[in-house]
């Protein structure tokens, strides 16, 4: 009898272990408590506050890396696939992404949208260059991420769909935004320093994607060279663009990687502005702003001299 009933204890338990295994096997990751959330951000930057958030509870991808062009790039089917079965996309919003539709996301995905509650400008009235041309975009200028202010409202509606998705996590959630706040605070008042010898300096900027960078630290763009992005200016455009800036007394001229070196060289050398390159994307968020924050306190430095 009580071999009889050892054996039919020990065969319950083993279909109880295979029932959990099956179960184990055929739930999304990341509906498992054990395992990490998996998290598709739309560009770098994005990814970076995810994981400041998140840290080990979340597997966070880029769709576009830090070196391609928001605005021309195509997700590869593989990345489609990883997509469509993530616990959360996080998206960059506005009309940044006017590749994102044509994800065909399932209705059922949540999807954050970090433009929803940050600080925007040039949303009401488009920026007029001195050709009379609007600003591209239609909603607003989109590089708010540039802005390390901004950074508090996007950590903080990550930290909520985080939550909502985990919620025995939402204190760890917590924590870890509250402790990336408070770093990047520290880090704002060192560029703030930095930067402050050249505040109300005048920039012109070879593409409109630094008006929050600027802003942040009291700096004015008085112009950008490209009408579009990845257009060059016309003739008469440039001719426009040099009066205006020896009329500012523009001394520095911020470049995109992308930006065409000859023109950036051709506006440089006709205006005696000193060229400086920054990067509008980059895989760490407060390194990025850091390097740019650098690079540019250099330049205003050699150009006071």
């Amino acid at each position: 009898m009580r071999v009889s009933l050892a054996l039919s204890l020990s065969a319950r338990r083993g279909c109880v272990r295979i029932l959990l295994a099956f179960a184990a096997a055929t739930l999304p990751s990341h509906a498992l408590g054990r395992d990490q959330l998996r998290v598709v951000a739309t560009s770098a930057d994005l990814k970076s506050l995810v994981e400041a958030v998140g840290r080990q509870r979340v597997e966070v991808e880029s769709l576009a890396s830090a070196e391609q062009d928001p605005h021309t790039f195509e997700a590869k089917p593989a990345q489609l696939a990883r997509v469509r079965t993530a616990a959360l996309v996080v998206r960059i919003g506005l009309d940044h992404e006017p590749w994102f539709a044509r994800l065909k996301l399932p209705r059922d995905l949540p999807v954050l949208d970090a433009s929803k509650n940050v600080r925007l400008i040039q949303t009401h009235t488009p920026r007029l260059r001195a050709e009379r041309r609007a600003h591209v975009h239609a909603f607003g200028n989109t590089h708010y991420w540039l802005d390390p202010a901004n950074a508090r409202a996007i950590t903080a509606d990550i930290r909520d769909a985080l939550a909502k998705l985990s919620p025995p996590d939402a204190q760890t959630f917590d924590a870890n935004r509250g402790g990336f706040i408070e770093h990047l605070r520290r880090k704002v008042d060192e560029w703030q320093a930095a930067l402050a010898p050249f505040r109300a300096t005048k920039l012109v900027v070879m593409h409109d994607s630094w008006a929050y960078f600027a802003d942040a630290f009291d700096m004015q763009i008085v112009a950008a060279a490209e009408p579009q992005p990845g257009v060059p200016p016309s003739p008469a455009e440039l001719a426009v663009l040099f009066e205006r800036m020896r009329a500012s007394g523009v001394k520095i001229l911020i470049a995109d990687p992308g930006s065409n070196p000859a023109l950036v060289r051709t506006i440089s050398e006709r205006t005696g502005a000193q060229a400086v390159t920054l990067q509008p994307s980059g895989h760490d968020y407060v390194r990025l702003l850091d390097e740019n924050v650098s690079r540019l306190a250099a330049a205003l430095r050699r150009d006071a001299r």
